[in-house]
This record gives structure tokens, C-alpha cells and sequence, in this order.
């Protein structure tokens, strides 16, 4: 069974930065794309940041110029850097990864991990 473990959300203040962590379980053979996606109350789950295993990255408009994606395919790992957050970026952030496990192939998402920027 392949899990998936956000970590590093919280509260900080506008201009703060944080950093979120996701951790992989499982008897993972290897992990295509990762991937970071947030849903704030009422709207839609957008994507936020994706990464391919070779290391290029896609960034929603909103969030260019102000966080970062990265991953360590050896701890089959993906984080990203919040920077210059704003109120607008409070939401639950998801972890997204295409997964080659023993027992699964395909997307699995984590539990999500809260984060919220007061003004």
C-alpha cells in the first residue's frame, strides 16, 4: 500500500515563508511526476507546483516568482518552498505523485496539510 505524508503546514503571517514536506511509503518502485495541489474552503482543487522526475517544474501564475518545488528521488520526497505568502495562499495542500508500486500503479494523493496566512 503506497502513502503519501504531508507535512510543514501551519499559520504564519503575510510575507512569511513555509515549508511543506511529503513523505512516500509503500513498496515503491519508482515515482514519475510529483506533484503539489491546494484547495481553499468553496473553491476548487488547483494545482499549485508539479515536478518531473528529471527535475522540470510547472508553477500555477499565481505562485510563480514566489514558491518552489524540488524532490529527492532518493527518499522519493517532494517539497515546496512558500515564500512572500499571502492570504490568498491559505488552503489545504495535497500531495499528487505517479506511483509504480508492487501492488499499484497510478496517482496517489496524501491527507493534506493546512496552511493559513493572516493578514
Amino acid at each position: 500500500q503506497v502513502q503519501l505524508v504531508e507535512s510543514g503546514g501551519g499559520l504564519v503571517q503575510t510575507g512569511g515563508s513555509l515549508r511543506l514536506s511529503c513523505a512516500t511509503s509503500g513498496s515503491i518502485f519508482s515515482i514519475n511526476d510529483m506533484a503539489w495541489y491546494r484547495q481553499a474552503p468553496g473553491k476548487q482543487r488547483e494545482l499549485v507546483a508539479a515536478i518531473t522526475k528529471g527535475g522540470i517544474t510547472n508553477y500555477a501564475d499565481s505562485v510563480k516568482g514566489r514558491f518552489t518545488i524540488s524532490r529527492d528521488n532518493a527518499k522519493n520526497t517532494v517539497y515546496l518552498q512558500m515564500n512572500s505568502l499571502k492570504p490568498e495562499d491559505t488552503a489545504v495542500y495535497y500531495c499528487n505523485a505517479d506511483v509504480v508500486a508492487r501492488t499499484y500503479r497510478g496517482r496517489s494523493w496524501g491527507q493534506g496539510t493546512q496552511v493559513t496566512v493572516s493578514s
